[in-house]
């Protein structure tokens, strides 16, 4: 129903005209995003086949939580935070990854669309937070 982007641009299909977050700079939001679509680029090669469809089978079994599956996709990203090169920062290292094994999940399997993207925002809610809110504060200064 609602549109999805992926270039730092919001929707415009908000409903009631409030999404329930205060008001930020839209140049905010496309500086972080170009800066962590450039590193999602850089590890996207990183991210062997094997974890993806490891990820995927994950997604489709209807027996698991989502609890069970954030836990896993947490576990799948610590492992691949491993390969990364140690000057670039682990959280930021460890957001991206969440964002580039939903891209290609959801390329590999479309619809899991909704599963995915709803796993990784509770993810990336829980887990980097307070991580986002700094790094959006940092730009902004």
């Amino acid at each position: 129903d609602d549109e999805l982007q992926t270039d730092g641009n919001r929707s415009g299909h908000f409903r009631n005209g409030d999404v329930g977050l205060p008001p930020t700079n839209e140049e905010v939001i496309r500086i972080i995003a170009a800066q962590l679509a450039e590193i999602g680029d850089q590890l996207d090669k990183e991210i062997q086949e094997r974890v993806v469809n490891g990820l995927v089978q994950h997604f489709l079994n209807e027996n698991l939580s989502n609890e069970e599956i954030t836990r896993h996709m947490s576990r799948v990203v610590r492992e691949l935070i491993q390969a990364i090169p140690s000057d670039m920062e682990q959280e930021k290292a460890m957001l991206v990854l969440a964002m580039v094994l939903t891209k290609k999940i959801v390329n590999t399997v479309p619809f899991l669309l909704r599963r995915v993207f709803d796993t990784t925002v509770n993810y990336m809610n829980r887990q980097f937070h307070n991580y986002i809110v700094d790094m959006v504060s940092a730009v902004k200064q």
